[in-house]
């Protein structure tokens, strides 16, 4: 990918998305959180809402998409050209899913903290954001790895918690 400088603007928005990050820790979620930012305005957030909805897709990026597109409908903006001078900011490698949002969108940047070896999106598990994929979209560029230690202990407290959503567990017991 190539690499672009994190400016000190960066960092305050990264800095807030970490906050929706904390948001979602505290109630429950996977700790994810992202910003969208147009024109120096954030016009969506959102932190996973997936355990709250009991809805699989409702991912931070997700949720910010949607604040979008609201934002655009109440000022009269069209949607393409807004997404296409929009950066996300986010905790957490977008997944596969968010990453083709994303690329369907148009966003040209992305800056994220650590990396999703599980299901990532920006070249961990597969690079939707440069791949050539016909009929997809615009790649887009990624600035990875800002204060990507702190979105990962976040990841490890929410993992290392009971998960009142988690199905039971189907695995038999010895007696």
């Amino acid at each position: 990918m190539e690499s672009q400088e994190m400016t000190d603007e960066m960092k305050v928005w990264m800095d807030m998305a970490f906050q929706m990050a904390q948001d979602a820790l505290d109630n429950g979620e996977v700790p994810v959180g992202c910003l969208m930012v147009h024109d120096k305005q954030i016009i969506g957030q959102g932190r996973n809402e997936v355990n709250e909805t009991k809805n699989a897709t409702r991912h931070a990026e997700m949720v910010a998409i949607d604040q979008v597109l609201d934002w655009c409908k109440e000022n009269g903006k069209s949607s393409t050209e807004v997404f296409q001078n929009t950066i996300l900011y986010v905790t957490v490698e977008p997944c596969i899913m968010c990453a083709g949002a994303l690329r369907l969108l148009r966003i040209p940047l992305v800056v994220y903290g650590c990396s999703n070896e599980r299901f990532g999106g920006c070249g961990s598990v597969l690079n939707v954001a440069e791949n050539s994929i016909p009929n997809t979209g615009a790649s887009f560029k990624c600035i990875p790895g800002y204060k990507a230690e702190k979105a990962v202990e976040m990841l490890k407290i929410f993992y290392t918690q009971e998960n009142p959503n988690a199905p039971k567990s189907k695995v038999r017991k010895k007696d």
